[in-house]
């Protein structure tokens, strides 16, 4: 069974922007699912420049 049942009835435009709107949000997901595997990292090198700099004055 097909996901859309109407594809073969849709103009070309919708087919271009349903093609977009899902490519969209399969980035989205990917940029999510990244962000949340690398924000504690990236918090962590933040909080470590501040004491590294905090230390240097």
């Amino acid at each position: 069974m097909s996901l859309l049942p109407r594809w073969r009835f849709m103009t070309d435009e919708a087919k271009a922007l349903t093609k977009r709107v899902a490519v969209s949000a399969v980035a989205l997901v990917l940029v999510a699912l990244l962000l949340r595997t690398l924000l504690p990292w990236m918090v962590l090198v933040l909080v470590a420049w501040g004491l590294w700099s905090w230390t240097r004055r």
